[in-house]
C-alpha cells in the first residue's frame, strides 16, 4: 500500500496540487477535528466507491491511518484501484507535525 506523510500532504495542499483527499471517520470525529477532506465514513465506502477518484492521487486519511488503510486495501482488491495513498499517522499524525491547533481526540 502507497503511504504519503503529513509533510507531503501539506506541501500537496500548499502547492495546489489536483488530488483528491478523502476522510472515513465517522461525522461526529470530524465535528472534533478535520482538514477541509471529503467525508466517506468508511461503513458507506462499499455504497460511494464512485466517488474514489481513478484519474487522479487520492489520499485517503481516518484519526490514525488504520481505518484508511483497510478501506484503501478493498478498494484496491474489490475495485482495482491503484491511485491511492494512506495518510501515514492520520489526522493525529497531522495534528502533531503540521497543525497544533487541531483537536486530538
Amino acid at each position: 500500500m502507497k503511504e504519503i506523510t503529513v509533510k507531503e500532504l501539506a506541501e500537496l495542499k500548499n502547492s495546489g496540487a489536483d488530488f483528491q483527499l478523502i476522510d472515513v471517520r465517522e461525522t461526529n470525529e470530524v465535528e472534533i477535528c478535520e482538514i477541509g477532506a471529503e467525508l466517506i465514513p468508511m461503513n458507506t465506502v462499499p455504497d460511494n466507491v464512485e466517488k474514489f477518484s481513478k484519474d487522479k492521487q487520492v489520499i485517503v486519511h481516518c484519526r490514525s491511518g488504520a481505518r484508511s488503510g483497510n478501506v484503501i486495501q478493498w478498494l484496491e482488491q474489490n475495485h482495482g484501484y491503484d491511485n491511492l495513498y494512506n495518510l501515514k499517522g492520520g489526522i493525529l499524525a497531522y495534528a502533531d507535525e503540521i497543525d497544533p491547533t487541531l483537536a486530538k481526540y
